[in-house]
C-alpha cells in the first residue's frame, strides 16, 4: 500500500546522509533497521487488506496455520506461543477470536489438566486454506521482491534472530 502522497526521495537515503554528515553513529545500521521497519510496516497493511474480508488478523491466520500443520489438528495454548514465540496472553487473545468466529474450539488436554488445546475446525482449514491463497496471490505482501531476494533476506536476517535468542 502506497503513501497517498509518495516523497520525491527516499527517507532512509536522506537520514543516512544527515547521520554521515553529523557523524552519530552506526548510519548503515540505521538505514537498515529503518528499512526493515518501513518494510514490515508495508507488509502489515498488505496482509491486512488480504485477511480483512476472511475476518482474520495476521496475529489469527499464524495461529491457524500452527493448528493446520499440526499432527493432530491442535496444539496446548503454551506450545503455540512458544511456536509462534508471542505472549501468552497474546495466543489467548488470538485463540478467544478464533473460538468466537468458530475456527477453533478449546479442549481440555488428555494428558494434562492444567492446560487447554486449541483445535482447528472444519471451518477453520476451510479459512486458512482461503487465506494462505489470497496471500500467495500476493506473495504475502512482498511482490516487489524476487525468490532470490527473499532467500538473501532471509538468511542475512536469521543472523540478528540467532544472536537475539529466537532458537
Amino acid at each position: 500500500m502506497a503513501p497517498a502522497h509518495p516523497l520525491p526521495f527516499d527517507p532512509v537515503d536522506e537520514a543516512r546522509a544527515n547521520w554521515h554528515r553529523h557523524d552519530w553513529p552506526e548510519p548503515e545500521a540505521m538505514a537498515a533497521v529503518t528499512s526493515i521497519t518501513r518494510a514490515h510496516q508495508i507488509l502489515l497493511a498488505r496482509i491486512d487488506e488480504v485477511l480483512r474480508p476472511l475476518e482474520l488478523t495476521f496475529a489469527r491466520y499464524e495461529a491457524l496455520a500452527l493448528l493446520r500443520f499440526s499432527r493432530r489438528g491442535a496444539l496446548p495454548l503454551g506450545v503455540m506461543g512458544q511456536r509462534l514465540q508471542v505472549h501468552p496472553a497474546s495466543v489467548t487473545n488470538a485463540v478467544d477470536r478464533l473460538e468466537a468466529a468458530g475456527l477453533v474450539l478449546r479442549r481440555p488436554h488428555p494428558e494434562d489438566r492444567r492446560a487447554r488445546l486449541a483445535e482447528i475446525t472444519d471451518e477453520g482449514r476451510r479459512r486458512v486454506e482461503k487465506a494462505t491463497a489470497a496471500l500467495g496471490e500476493i506473495r504475502f505482501g512482498a511482490e516487489g521482491l524476487t525468490d532470490e531476494a527473499a532467500r538473501r533476506i532471509t538468511e542475512e536476517l536469521t543472523g540478528m534472530r540467532r544472536a537475539a535468542g529466537d532458537f
